[in-house]
């Protein structure tokens, strides 16, 4: 063979694999949009409850996924269906598992039916709860459905890959090479209205990190068109400053037609290489995509479209462009041969049928697998039911029961299990081994199918908090008095130098070492990425750990003040603390947060909104430690775990004197267990932090009156009290006052649940169980603000003591 005809040749492999590649592309788009408009079908026709999807957006998602590498993770929302088709992450039965939502996590590995369809995921941990190798499989970050909520996530993926790059000590084989991973963000055209996508595109402009942040742009946010979404109508446009330049450091930004293959291909290879080699953010534009069938099965977009709009749509579909794209290329080798990727629109149209026979088979296998498990045990119970008749006097009743189960076409596990609850009420009198045989099935059936929707809300690892051993602080003969906040200070020091994957950051945390000094000099010691500050930004702040813990390192994330964890709370609720069960286990991100709260002075810093975080952070832990040593003790439990929490230290005790322990970094205080500070016969006070310390102002006055208190630290709300401690302390006094800085109905509303209805402490009261709080409204400023806003030491002396008087008025008479 000749060099000419040789050269030729492998021209002609290249085109071939080219043409295949397109081919395939094209072939995944459309069975991507045959899975839209057949899932939609399915929620109209009552299999599903809701449908949320990608169409209009394939063929840019098809172009994202050829420059996405291993390693790389995406952090995006429920329209990148394509996407996960395209990197191999997402088969169309899958997609249909997820639909129906099928408890079992092979069946939907997405999150085991327990969000809606479109929540994508893959999974970073083994079966052991420990991380895979991320750097040899794609990795997605779990979607959650508040428009703009991944894009803090986003940010802490890129921030990871810049630590990873630029800090040789963090030996991470598993997690990176060299930082070369990119942190794939999507979203809406409509979100990017959100505070923080704002707040994310800025943060990651000052920092620098991998970010590539794609925008689908279809003109609207459900009905609303962009006109009332974005200033000048175009994202990219009022982002223009945000442009790096030879003088400056920012983003590149692209901008490209959502329905141009070629072009679209082209631009996320450049914008790949940018990010990854330069670790520089970018965002690309998107613009021209469609939405063919509406925002989501809960309404039709013909209702708020015009005509013209449609029929522009319908035009400008980017898979009907890619098809006339693909019939229409054509270009001339050297020689002058023609090359096509088809000849004829017959090959399309093969592709597409045997699209939808790829679908139709998926949809019918997934549904299967669904009813199946349902079935078999419809059919176990409906013997069980009518055995149970043969034997009951009121046969008729259960055989209606049974009778009405067999004929549900397609039935769900509450209907088993809700017809067999009812039977069994139909024999609660009698007694028989057909009722044993019910109710055996009924307790066995609630607890394996409630698993399916209420495991992993925490940790099921060896490294759950229940497997750390508390260990003490340990003393030198004559210990030296230190300020609380030294025994932070030094107990973080231990900590870093023992943990090379650690780091903490947040507003003044990194220069000043935090505003109460809990971090003094340990920048200088362990550098601006171990510990640095940030800006004034907490959604991101918790974003920034919540990526850098997906991505295996130990963040600790601090909020100024409690006050201000409200910047942060949807964040935190949303994403954070749901991570772990909205993935069934399959994913996990430790993050400590630190923060301060309880001074008692004024509106903004008082800092005790604890029934909100107690209610909205289930899945994560909530410590409130009454000193820095029991503080730095969590901190120390906490980084053997793999749990995320929230620390919040107490403000009134960073200068206040503690002995200072000799085994810092070492001790640990554990998690979920109250503490009796004070023994006591006559009531059992239970509070925790800075209130604590009033508490016990008041025990010497209370003495003086023969009125004798047991006084319990809670220490942690989440978990809370797992051994029933408290209960225990009322055995012996009898009575119950909880003390709270929180709002009336607050956190003392919950701690009285916990007591009374878990712990049955109503059993052993004497008394009516007292809660001692804050008024309704903030805290005022001052002393004076202080004084009359919470409880203080007369509240709680005299709340305790009408306690005793109305146990016994004649011992304690009545005070006013």
């Amino acid at each position: 063979m000749n060099v000419k005809s040789s050269n030729a040749t492998k021209a002609q492999l290249s085109f071939n694999q080219f043409k295949s590649e397109v081919l395939n592309d094209y072939k995944t788009a459309v069975i991507s949009r045959e899975c839209s408009l057949l899932g939609r079908r399915e929620v109209l026709t009552g299999k599903a409850k809701f449908g949320i999807f990608g169409d209009g957006k394939e063929v840019p998602q098809l172009a994202m996924a050829k420059a996405f590498k291993k390693g790389d993770f995406r952090s995006g929302y429920y329209r990148d269906q394509t996407f996960m088709m395209a990197i191999g992450e997402l088969t169309p039965q899958q997609f249909f598992a997820g639909l129906y939502a099928n408890p079992n996590i092979k069946e939907d590995p997405m999150s085991a039916g327990r969000q809606m369809g479109g929540h994508f995921q893959t999974h970073t941990l083994d079966e052991n709860g420990q991380f895979k190798n991320l750097t040899e499989q794609y990795n997605s970050s779990s979607d959650i459905s508040p428009t703009a909520g991944q894009m803090p996530r986003m940010l802490g993926i890129a921030y990871a890959s810049k630590l990873f790059r630029n800090l040789s000590e963090i030996n991470k084989p598993k997690f990176s090479k060299d930082g070369n991973e990119i942190s794939w963000g999507t979203i809406g055209n409509a979100s990017t209205s959100e505070g923080v996508f704002f707040e994310t595109i800025n943060a990651a402009g000052v920092l620098q990190v991998p970010l590539i942040i794609s925008v689908w742009d279809d003109d609207y946010g459900i009905s609303v068109p962009a006109k009332f979404q974005t200033t000048k109508e175009n994202i990219s446009e009022i982002l223009k400053g945000f442009q790096r330049n030879d003088k400056e450091k920012g983003y590149e930004i692209f901008v490209v037609e959502g329905y141009n293959y070629a072009k679209l291909v082209d631009t996320y290879n450049k914008a790949a290489k940018i990010a990854r080699e330069e670790h520089v953010p970018v965002l690309i534009h998107v613009k021209d995509l469609t939405q063919p069938q509406g925002h989501s099965t809960s309404g039709s977009h013909e209702r708020y479209k015009t005509k013209e709009r449609l029929i522009w749509e319908k035009q400008h579909d980017c898979i009907l462009k890619m098809r006339d794209w693909i019939i229409e290329f054509e270009l001339n080798d050297d020689e002058g041969n023609s090359l096509k990727f088809v000849h004829s629109e017959d090959e399309l149209i093969k592709i597409e049928k045997e699209a939808k026979k790829v679908v139709n088979q998926a949809r019918r296998e997934a549904w299967i697998n669904f009813l199946n498990p349902i079935k078999e045990q419809r059919t176990i119970l409906c013997q069980l039911l009518e055995n149970l008749a043969l034997k009951s006097k009121n046969k008729a009743f259960i055989l209606k029961l049974k009778n009405d189960l067999s004929e549900i076409p397609d039935p769900s596990r509450k209907d088993n299990l809700s017809t067999a609850r009812k039977a069994i009420v139909y024999v609660r009198d009698e007694d028989f081994f057909d009722k044993t045989q019910l109710q055996k099935w009924i307790i066995n059936y609630a607890k394996t199918e409630q698993s399916k929707f209420s495991s992993h809300l925490y940790s099921e690892t060896n490294q759950s908090f229940i497997h750390i051993k508390e260990e003490l602080p340990t003393y030198s003969e004559n210990p030296e008095l230190v300020d609380g906040r030294l025994i932070i200070k030094e107990n973080f020091d231990k900590l870093f130098a023992q943990h090379s994957d650690l780091f903490i950051f947040g507003e003044d945390s990194g220069s000043i070492g935090d505003v109460n000094q809990g971090l003094v000099g340990l920048q200088e010691k362990y550098g601006k990425l171990r510990i640095s500050d940030t800006g004034i930004r907490e959604a991101t702040i918790i974003g920034q750990g919540i990526g850098m813990a997906l991505r295996g390192l130990r963040p600790i994330a601090e909020i100024q003040y409690l006050d201000y964890l409200l910047y942060a709370i949807q964040i935190l609720s949303d994403d954070l603390a749901t991570l772990h069960y909205r993935t069934a286990g399959t994913q996990k991100a430790p993050l400590i947060v630190r923060t301060r709260g309880h001074r008692l002075e004024g509106i903004w810093h008082s800092g005790s909104p604890m029934g909100a975080i107690v209610h909205m952070l289930r899945g994560m832990h909530v410590l409130v430690p009454r000193n820095m040593t029991k503080a730095a003790g969590f901190y120390n439990t906490l980084l053997e775990c793999d749990e995320p929490a929230l620390i919040i230290e107490n403000l009134n005790g960073y200068r206040l004197k503690e002995k200072l322990p000799n085994n810092l970094g070492q001790f640990k205080t554990p998690i979920g267990k109250v503490e009796t500070i004070k023994e006591g016969k006559d009531i059992t006070v239970v509070s925790y932090g800075s209130t604590l310390k009033i508490v016990e102002d008041v025990v010497n006055s209370l003495a003086q009156v023969n009125i004798d208190i047991e006084i319990i630290d809670i220490q942690s709300l989440l978990p809370f009290d797992i051994n029933h401690d408290i209960v225990k302390s009322i055995q012996k006094t009898n009575r119950l006052i909880i003390i709270d800085e929180d709002v009336p109905g607050g956190a003392s509303a919950y701690i009285l649940n916990e007591i009374l209805e878990k712990q049955n402490a109503y059993e052993f009261l004497d008394s009516k169980p007292t809660t001692l709080t804050a008024k309704d409204h903030r805290t005022a400023y001052g002393t004076d603000g202080d004084y009359f806003s919470k409880p203080n030491a007369e509240d709680i002396f005299e709340t305790i003591y009408q306690i005793m008087h109305e146990a016994n008025p004649t011992l304690f008479k009545k005070l006013y």
